[in-house]
């Protein structure tokens, strides 16, 4: 079956796969989706029995039609190789009474790899499906490990150019290191003086620049995305929670068709979406436990139904939470819409408006798998603290944030299916927090002055975690992005580099 996508604003256009790919935001703004959410064509048990790579094909195949076999294994077998640092590519780890998706092998330590591994590949393989000739400029804005992972993936690709905008003041030491040494000759750190928010409005705003485009054109560039909002991201993503549940069955951690709950700590909505496309694709989930820190737009969402951005920003110790416009809910707003492009631009524009939208009584109703709940930087510090003593595991920021809500869930909503914490980055990311939850008053004062490089020497001896190779290789990596800006000087940035 062959399965089209069409915008969450307009239901006039209606591309392939590899045409939303390559577009990666539609003309009117909104964002592409599939015209149907396809069931899965395995049992349950075949799945068990598959490699991350071999599962990587079936989900993805029903999704993305318009590739052929053969394009989308070779995809598949690039993205996925000996760049993760372990053969299960998602492995999982069972700590203090639930089940950790470790997503953060891949060369970037984060889970964005999980995705921005394969993009690139689907990106050219689908530019050469549809005779684009011209250089494709990556967009992307990033909140820590998007911009990293992107970057990573489209260096020295032919054909490519990559510009990447991050918060300057709103990542950690680490994030930041990973990108401005980042090598290639295509690609283009800027940081923004503004939050992520900014950034990512800045980013939808050149995409939405028509005279912008029409310049560029004639100039041989066209624009393309590597967020989330990016179907392409969107679609490896949904992979892992299938894979998840596969380990689960394949250790007897679960019996066949019975029910897990997954908890996402949660920023953009992408992750999560992701997990709600593999519970609509036949998965069997019981709650979509969504995650957030103190900037808890999400929380206060599902709570009450009025999505508000309109709050105090706050710079958290999980820094790629830290979020007000979570994009990707547009697509969840336009399913529980009835799929209604009218009523879901709607919102879209009063979000844009007047910063918030409420949803009808009606749509609430579509939220029954979600359960929204939010953690404080205190109970984040004290979760990484409790789970490494307990088990002695260590979780980075994002993680527990995750771990700290599942605990709320389960204490209030007296649940004992499996649990599942989708584990987004290495401790090692966000060393300085860790190190402060972990450091024990035996080990003397904390050594505040110490540089995060530092902390991330003291963090492995004192827990014996071994150090990725991403990180050891940064201490001294030389800095070549060194570019920052206005958050109103974004477009005029992006015009400089490309001239």
């Amino acid at each position: 079956m062959e399965v089209l996508f069409k915008s969450t604003r307009n239901h006039a256009e209606k591309v392939t796969a590899s045409q939303a790919i390559l577009k990666g935001l539609a003309d009117d703004g909104g964002l592409y989706v599939p015209e149907v959410i396809p069931k899965l064509d395995l049992t349950l048990g075949k799945i068990a029995d598959l490699s991350y790579q071999e599962l990587a094909y079936e989900v993805m195949k029903l999704f993305l039609t318009d590739y052929t076999e053969q394009e989308l294994k070779s995809c598949i077998e690039k993205a996925y190789d000996d760049k993760f640092d372990c053969r299960e590519i998602a492995p999982i780890h069972y700590a203090n009474g639930s089940y950790y998706l470790e997503l953060f092998h891949g060369e970037t330590i984060a889970f964005k790899d999980m995705a921005l591994s394969l993009l690139p590949h689907l990106l050219t393989t689908a530019a050469k499906k549809n005779q684009v000739t011209d250089e494709i400029v990556i967009l992307t804005a990033t909140s820590g490990d998007t911009g990293k992972a992107a970057l990573a993936g489209f260096a020295d690709v032919p054909g490519t150019r990559i510009i990447v905008f991050y918060p300057k003041d709103g990542v950690s030491a680490v994030q930041e290191k990973q990108m401005v040494t980042q090598k290639g000759a295509n690609t283009h750190v800027i940081g923004i003086k503004g939050n992520f928010d900014d950034a990512q409005n800045g980013v939808k705003a050149i995409f939405n620049d028509k005279e912008l485009a029409k310049d560029l054109k004639e100039k041989g560039f066209v624009f393309s995305s590597a967020n989330s909002i990016n179907i392409g991201r969107l679609v490896p993503q949904v992979v892992y929670y299938v894979y998840a549940y596969g380990t689960l069955l394949a250790q007897g951690k679960i019996k066949e068709g019975e029910e897990v709950n997954f908890t996402v700590p949660t920023g953009n909505f992408g992750n999560i979406l992701a997990a709600y496309y593999a519970k609509s694709m036949g998965l069997p989930i019981h709650k979509l436990i969504c995650a957030s820190n103190e900037n808890k737009v999400l929380f206060d969402f599902f709570g009450t139904g009025t999505y508000d951005k309109n709050r105090e920003f706050i710079l958290t110790s999980s820094p790629s939470m830290d979020i007000l416009i979570s994009s990707n809910l547009e697509r969840l707003i336009y399913k529980i819409a009835d799929e209604n492009p009218d009523k879901n631009r709607e919102m879209m524009q009063a979000l844009t408006s007047k910063g918030s939208y409420t949803i009808t009584d009606e749509m609430k109703k579509g939220l029954k798998d979600f359960y929204g709940g939010f953690a404080n930087e205190k109970d984040t510090l004290a979760t990484i603290r409790e789970v490494y003593k307990a088990a002695d595991y260590v979780i980075d920021t994002h993680t527990a944030v995750a771990a700290a809500v599942y605990e709320t869930f389960k204490k209030n909503e007296k649940d004992e299916h499996a649990n599942v914490i989708v584990s987004t980055a290495s401790p090692y990311k966000f060393a300085r927090s860790v190190m402060e939850a972990v450091w024990d008053e035996k080990d003397g004062q904390f050594p505040s002055q110490e540089d995060d490089f530092a902390l991330v020497r003291l963090l492995n001896e004192k827990t014996g975690l071994a150090v990725p190779k991403a990180v050891k290789e940064l201490d001294f990596a030389e800095v070549l992005h060194n570019t920052v800006c206005e958050k109103e000087k974004m477009c005029e940035e992006v015009v400089k580099y490309l001239k």
